[in-house]
């Protein structure tokens, strides 16, 4: 079993400034794709950003210029840097990763959800 932990949300005025993070931890042989997604209410969980093992990025368009992902392979932990924030990043923010296990089956994890609230 493997379990995600997020954190790192939270309040924020727009324009600013926040940074999440996201650490594996149970079974873990190897970690592939991790990213991260967003709920907003009443609307469908979309993707913000992913990284690969080998650190190759994709961002939703919405987001590009403004955020930073990355990972520390050796700590299980992906990152989101998330700069100039606006009103309509608010969302709940889940981490999800893409992992091998010592049996070299591979599953999907998610994270809780942490909060990101920007106000205008």
């Amino acid at each position: 079993q493997v379990q995600l932990v997020e954190s790192g949300g939270g309040l924020v005025q727009a324009g600013g400034s926040l940074r999440l993070s996201c650490a594996a931890s149970g079974s873990i042989f190897s970690i592939n794709d991790m990213g991260w997604y967003r709920q907003a209410p009443g609307k469908q969980r979309e993707l913000v950003a992913r990284i690969t093992s080998g650190g190759r990025t994709n961002f939703a368009d919405s987001v590009k210029g403004r955020f930073t992902i990355s990972r520390d392979n050796a700590k299980n932990t992906v990152y989101l840097q998330m700069n100039s924030l606006k009103p309509e990043d608010t969302a709940v923010y889940y981490c999800n990763a893409n992992v091998q296990d010592w049996g070299r089956s591979s599953y999907v994890y998610w994270g809780q959800g942490t909060q990101v609230t920007v106000s205008s």
